[in-house]
């Protein structure tokens, strides 16, 4: 037993680790929007084209990490991922085209955050921990995400300053290859092989067969939308609106440090509670927030404020979709069926900052897209509503792990 905790412990501290590095680099994407486009003169539309191909891709390619993860372990899949963020941030410092700046921005990060993110970690942690601790560990990994977006920031804003967006990540390439030896010890444990497995077309035919996996997957679409807005363009709408960029760093810093407090609560709420119905309180606050903060007089005061409340409500549906997953259908294929759910939130990211982007470019303001990121969240909020967590009752094969 003492070994199995220690793994498990060991399992838990390396995947922080991982998520910590992968989302604290990511989060500061946004920082380079302004920089990059005027220097370059690009319109915004190309930076933001750019990151919306990278979570189009990363989306893409994570039901396949996910299942390759769940049959051999999750090291592999995190060391091949970080060689290709590392690569993806090295080019992305040396791009003057557009072309450049979606072959590496886009392709090269977005295949490689498929790798050392949330659905191959979680699903580790997910196997790694005891039924009763699953949420609240899979709630400790989703704050260490959020402790990376508060911990990493200020230095990459310090490194924006000191060096210039080039050299800036440039070294953030190298801070990257910190994956590879981190990714080599998370050496989980997939579950045995028995005649009992459920194959992987059966369960992809029950996940598709199951209603509840479908609206969590339509509920996931509007999280990334939201997030991912207003984690690449909040800088810029606040620069345009007369608000100095070290305001907007100082924001998105505040989501990160309070996001912390509300993974690691909503994981614990989610072992005693039920997780649809946490989430559907979660994206009608998010819609409240939101509103609040647009109708509310813009100030840096303001937008701390819209920090604060929005970091309690951030990644804190991340613990409790893969929650609802786990409980309904076990963790065998964990990691895979999370990076399906995972997929429509990266559809939905695709459309927040691409569309950022294009209307800005097309109206010279975020105003649209700020009111769709409030309808669609009520709209989340009922379609989690009527998610059934019943486990999946199986006849040929042993039932999940619930």
């Amino acid at each position: 037993m003492d070994t199995l905790r220690r793994h498990s412990l060991m399992i838990l501290v390396l995947g922080s680790l991982v998520v910590t590095l992968a989302m604290g680099l990511r989060h500061g994407f946004g920082l380079f929007l302004e920089p990059m486009s005027a220097e370059l003169g690009w319109g915004r539309g190309v930076f933001a084209f750019a990151l919306a191909i990278q979570n189009l891709l990363w989306g893409l390619a994570q039901p396949f990490a996910g299942a390759v993860a769940d049959r051999y372990g999750a090291a592999r899949v995190v060391v091949l991922g970080g060689a290709l963020y590392a690569l993806g941030l090295l080019f992305m410092g040396l791009s003057e085209t557009a072309l450049g700046m979606t072959l590496s921005a886009g392709v090269l990060i977005g295949l490689g955050l498929s790798g050392t993110t949330f659905s191959v970690v979680l699903g580790a942690v997910g196997r790694a921990v005891a039924p009763e601790k699953r949420s609240m560990a899979m709630g400790i990994v989703s704050a260490a995400g959020s402790f990376g977006q508060f911990a990493m920031l200020p230095g990459t804003l310090g490194l924006l300053e000191w060096l210039g967006w080039s050299s800036a990540l440039l070294a953030m390439a190298a801070i990257g290859t910190l994956l590879l030896p981190l990714g080599a010890l998370l050496r989980d444990r997939p579950a045995p092989t028995s005649i009992d497995d459920l194959p992987l077309r059966e369960a992809l035919d029950e996940a598709a067969n199951h209603r509840g996996f479908w609206l969590l997957c339509l509920g996931f679409f509007v999280c990334g939308f939201q997030v991912v807005f207003i984690g690449v363009h909040l800088p810029g709408y606040l620069y345009d609106n007369g608000i100095a960029v070290q305001v907007g760093s100082t924001v998105l810093a505040l989501i990160g440090l309070f996001n912390i407090f509300g993974t690691y609560v909503t994981g614990w709420l989610g072992g005693r509670h039920s997780k649809s119905r946490l989430l559907s309180w979660l994206y009608l606050c998010r819609a409240g927030v939101i509103t609040l903060f647009l109708v509310a007089p813009l100030s840096p005061a303001s937008a701390y404020a819209f920090g604060i409340a929005m970091g309690l409500l951030w990644l804190s549906t991340v613990p409790l979709t893969n929650g609802i997953v786990a409980s309904v259908f076990g963790v065998q294929h964990l990691s895979m069926l999370g990076g399906i759910v995972f997929l429509f939130h990266q559809l939905g990211s695709f459309m927040g900052v691409w569309l950022g982007g294009f209307l800005y470019d097309l109206q010279g303001d975020y105003d649209v897209v700020w009111k769709l990121a409030i309808l669609l969240g009520v709209a989340a909020a009922a379609l989690h509503w009527w998610i059934n967590e019943t486990p999946v009752q199986r006849t040929r094969h042993s039932q999940a792990e619930a």
